[in-house]
């Protein structure tokens, strides 16, 4: 995990003490993340939307303006 830190054997000791959790507590969220994923946790959810239709305004375009140009290069 890395080469011996410190000045002494104790402060080298209380480095690797350090280490070896912060190890420890990556290795435990990588294999619950990877067991997640193997087991498909809650893939049984079902989610259902209801939605009204009888109150909902049908949608009007608004007329076209008519222009008496015809469009010519002049």
């Amino acid at each position: 995990m890395g080469e011996k830190a410190g000045k002494n054997d104790r402060e080298a000791d209380n480095v690797a003490y350090i280490r070896t959790f912060i190890f420890l507590t990556y290795l435990i969220t990588n294999v619950a993340i990877v067991a997640n994923t193997v087991r498909h946790w809650n893939d049984e959810t079902k989610i259902e939307v209801f939605v009204e239709t009888s109150n909902i305004p049908e949608y009007q375009t608004q007329p076209m303006k008519v222009s008496n140009k015809t469009f010519e290069f002049e």
